[in-house]
């Protein structure tokens, strides 16, 4: 295949390969980036190379940057897009998603959106300096500080046509599982992973619809003269905002319509890695899938009520009590499903024999990491306490916790499972192992102990903790010894990834030849018609499915695996 056709090509698995690709280059800027905050905060007079000093309009610049790479063009596109596209078509037995240019195109507006915020830093006066949420009215005023003109323009415009790539991705997602399932694959036999694809790109099509309506708006409002967000005589950088916005708007609007989005995209993240983890558990301990009917209806459940709860990002914004109760009932209630899925886990390891790979070990580091961030998700749900801790270094470590380092984890698990699936090589495992136990504890040394100088008042996006006056400088100067681990720390974790860009390196080129099912695996992506790299196909082609992924018998102390396409094993399972 000629460079032009693998750039423009509408085959699936070249597709997904380019998004890996993006993601993979996303979250090289997005980690340096982050280094970049975390160095300044401890040591503020470092001179960067090429640029300066950090000013702290520069440091709001990283902060948005950062946020916004890692969230929607890491997170949101390697899991959804990246591996679902790998994926996703073999594991249901189809042979191509059910839209195959619309498939493409989504690739060419995504990697345009990253594009966009990227340029954004080399305009006049800088990147948006609003954070990733972009919170009015400083966000719709152009002189609301350095950065928010054409910096802000662009960033509206990257996340516009993301979001429009991301919902005709999503739909593309929800056709081809519907309507491309091979003979056999019924709903109650449809893998795990396919059932957190299928969540989040319904969660896609109604986020993502939304976010780019609240988009629209705080564009007319920087532009068309509208007052959406605006209010009437709002007194921005000492100027005051009446005549070019008459009407009276309402920033409450804006985290309404944002957090519609922002929630439910935090299970987009997770919902596929929730999956794989289900799947892979399962696989390594030679196990069935405890309680696997109650796995599809707690991820559908999950999905649902992360709908429901946006209004827990807003109870310090001036939310009605009797909502902020309301949303407080229900960002617990998604605890239910969500321990129901820990303990499925728990279960289905429970007394076994698992093959600690590294696949395995990262599938363990995702149970660990979404546990540790979980249990501090109820805190933050009651109204009283995160009126202290909603704006503090609390938060972060809660959400980099639960949502980017489990999604990380479940990145990586993917990466070293599906390897050999992809290029035809093992990933060392030598090396992978030692990329584990170095993440993990990274991940740890450096969001553990943002929980104590969150409790200790550490607020977010303060862009020095030293040399502020009074009572702030002195309570912000108590946090700076665990701020100075915490950096050493994230030096670290950024560090160990060097371990996984080599394995990845050498193994695409030097790496032990895998057989067609390496991992002994139930799922179809295995199969041989479907396998991208078997030197055979079956004689007609046609796939069918005649169980539930994940079983196996026990035969005079022999265990056998009985993939979903094997006929014999289990009497009286046919396909429906």
């Amino acid at each position: 295949m000629s460079f032009r056709r693998y750039l423009f090509s509408t085959n699936h698995r070249v597709i997904g390969v380019q998004y890996l690709v993006l993601a993979l280059v996303s979250v090289t800027i997005g980690t340096l980036l982050s280094l970049l905050m975390r160095i300044h905060l401890v040591w503020p007079d470092y001179i960067v190379p090429f640029h300066g000093p950090i000013l702290p309009e520069d440091y709001l610049a990283l902060v948005t940057i950062h946020g916004t790479i890692m969230l929607f063009f890491v997170l949101t596109t390697a899991p959804q897009s990246g591996f679902g596209n790998l994926i996703l078509p073999s594991q249901i037995g189809a042979r191509r998603m059910a839209f195959p240019v619309a498939n493409a195109i989504s690739f060419w507006l995504t990697a345009t959106a990253l594009l966009i915020l990227l340029s954004s830093t080399f305009v006049p006066g800088g990147s948006a300096i609003s954070g990733w949420t972009a919170y009015p009215p400083f966000s719709a005023i152009a002189s609301a500080g350095p950065g928010q003109g054409f910096g802000m323009d662009m960033w509206l415009a990257s996340i516009a046509v993301f979001a429009i790539a991301g919902t005709i991705g999503a739909i593309n997602t929800l056709v081809t599982i519907i309507k491309l399932r091979c003979e056999g694959m019924t709903w109650d036999r449809i893998p795990l992973t396919v059932w957190g694809w299928f969540t989040a790109a319904l969660l896609s099509v109604i986020a993502f619809s939304v976010l780019l309506a609240a988009l629209l708006l705080l564009f007319c409002d920087r532009h068309a003269g509208t007052s959406f967000f605006v209010p009437t005589g709002d007194l921005v950088n000492g100027v005051i905002h009446a005549a070019g916005h008459p009407g009276n708007g309402s920033p409450l609007l804006w985290l309404h319509l944002f957090w519609f989005f922002g929630h439910p995209e935090v299970y987009i993240a997770i919902l596929p890695g929730m999956g794989l983890t289900s799947m892979l558990l399962a696989n390594f301990s030679r196990r069935r899938v405890f309680a696997y009917r109650m796995m599809i209806f707690t991820t559908l459940l999950i999905g649902f009520l992360g709908i429901l709860l946006w209004g827990h990002h807003m109870f310090v914004a001036g939310l009605n009590p009797y909502a902020a109760s309301a949303f407080a009932v229900s960002t617990m209630a998604i605890a239910i499903p969500a321990s129901a899925k820990v303990l499925s886990w728990l279960v289905t390891v429970w007394r076994s024999r698992p093959r600690y790979t590294t696949a395995m070990l990262f599938s363990l580091g995702f149970v660990s990491l979404f546990i540790t961030g979980g249990l501090t998700g109820p805190v933050l749900a009651q109204p009283i306490l995160d009126e202290y801790l909603h704006n503090t270094f609390f938060v972060v470590a809660h959400f980099h916790l639960i949502m980017a380092m489990a999604g990380i984890f479940g990145l990586f698990a993917a990466t070293y499972y599906w390897f050999p699936l992809m290029s035809g090589r093992f990933m060392s495992e030598r090396l992978g192992r030692l990329h584990f136990w170095t993440t993990i504890v990274g991940a740890y040394a450096t969001f553990l102990p943002m929980h104590l100088t969150g409790l200790m008042g550490e607020p977010r996006h303060y862009a020095q903790l030293i040399g502020v006056p009074n009572a702030a400088g002195h309570l912000l100067a108590g946090t700076l010894p665990l701020n100075r681990f915490i950096t050493w720390s994230a030096i670290f974790l950024a560090t160990a990834q060097l371990l996984f860009f080599a394995n990845l390196i050498h193994s695409l080129y030097r790496g032990k030849i895998a057989p067609p099912n390496p991992w002994q695996a139930t799922t179809l992506e295995w199969h041989p018609a479907l396998h991208p790299n078997a030197p055979f196909e079956t004689s007609d082609g046609r796939i069918v499915v005649y169980r539930q992924p994940c079983e196996y018998l026990a035969t005079a102390g022999e265990e056998l695996i009985l993939p979903q396409w094997r006929s014999d094993g289990i009497p009286n399972i046919k396909p429906e």
